[in-house]
């Protein structure tokens, strides 16, 4: 089952990593970048919700005490992470954006530590340091924050929306179907996004052009369109949610950190991008970090600060969320 969830969760990260380079497509053809989020999730949400109306009616049930954590789940876990990822792949290289996202797996180590008052192994506060000594590297912090700020800051407030949805898929009970999740997350995404999308308002005929990012090869719109629909948004959403089940929101946020690197090479191949040298050692530090923080959440042996009954083992510490 661990092996399995493992295989699933690297799949996912490979999947994911086309999100930010297709839709860098999108953009070029003339989408503004949150119209480019709100087509991705409606038109992934409507094609799940008809597929599941069709075939499996029952997943698409959702149980009144749940209405509460399916609605956050739509506005931070879905919208939030997506809509605040394309703004700042805007301002910022794609690599350089996902890094920024994937500050994730450190800050669920300080959820842990700061809101459910669990005192850490020493090796969760090692890579949480080394985590942030990497992106000061990564932003090149020595030359004056040479990078775009306000991209910076979009894509730290991606990473704890990012952190939110590794926490929330860990800890949804069995009278919820995953699938029904993701169709219903990325359905209210996309009703979320309406006011600031505007739908009425986007370019459709981009769709039936040929683009390409600055430096990029030429595809068409409406290819690189159904590719983020369907492989970096649907299967991406489907096998991540299945992986966090089989593993912990710990060690799938850990795995799917590959997608930087994933991420990275995508938009190399397709869009011209390349990380500087500064960028990829303070990358490899962010993953390292990330990595020692996970593993001493997930692994360790933490200490309990108040409420000692409430934890049950290493792996609940880690991915368990206070819901309130």
């Amino acid at each position: 089952m661990r092996y399995a969830g493992l295989a699933l969760a690297f799949v996912s990260s490979c999947c994911f990593a086309f999100s930010g380079p297709m839709a860098k497509y999108l953009i070029a053809a003339g989408l503004a970048p949150i119209e480019a989020v709100w087509t991705r999730m409606a038109g992934a949400g409507l094609l799940l919700l008809a597929a599941l109306a069709l075939l499996r009616p029952r997943a698409l049930r959702i149980p009144r005490s749940m209405l509460p954590f399916f609605a956050l789940y739509a506005v931070m876990a879905v919208a939030g992470v997506q809509a605040l990822y394309f703004v700042a792949i805007t301002r910022l290289p794609v690599g350089v954006a996902l890094l920024l996202e994937f500050m994730a797996p450190v800050m669920v180590v300080a959820w842990v530590r700061l809101i459910r008052k669990v005192r850490l192994a020493r090796a969760a506060y090692v890579g949480a340091v080394v985590a942030v000594v990497g992106l000061g590297i990564v932003v090149e912090a020595w030359q004056g924050l040479r990078l775009d700020a306000l991209g910076l800051l979009l894509g730290l407030l991606a990473g704890a929306c990012c952190a939110g949805y590794f926490l929330m898929n860990d800890s949804f009970g069995d009278d919820v179907d995953p699938l029904g999740l993701i169709a219903w997350g990325m359905a209210g995404a996309a009703v979320v996004l309406i006011p600031f999308a505007r739908p009425w308002d986007i370019p459709w005929d981009a769709f039936t052009v040929t683009a390409a990012p600055e430096g990029g090869l030429r595809l068409p719109v409406l290819g690189a369109y159904l590719w983020m629909v369907l492989i970096a948004t649907v299967i991406a959403y489907i096998l991540g949610v299945n992986a966090v089940r089989r593993l912990s929101a710990a060690v799938g946020a850990t795995v799917a950190s590959l997608e930087v690197i994933g991420g990275a090479m995508v938009a190399w191949a397709l869009v011209g991008e390349a990380l500087g040298v500064f960028q990829i050692i303070g990358g490899l530090l962010v993953l390292s970090g990330a990595l020692l923080a996970q593993t001493a959440t997930s692994g360790g042996h933490p200490e309990i600060v108040e409420q000692p009954e409430a934890v049950a083992t290493p792996e609940v510490i880690s991915s368990r969320p206070e819901t309130g």
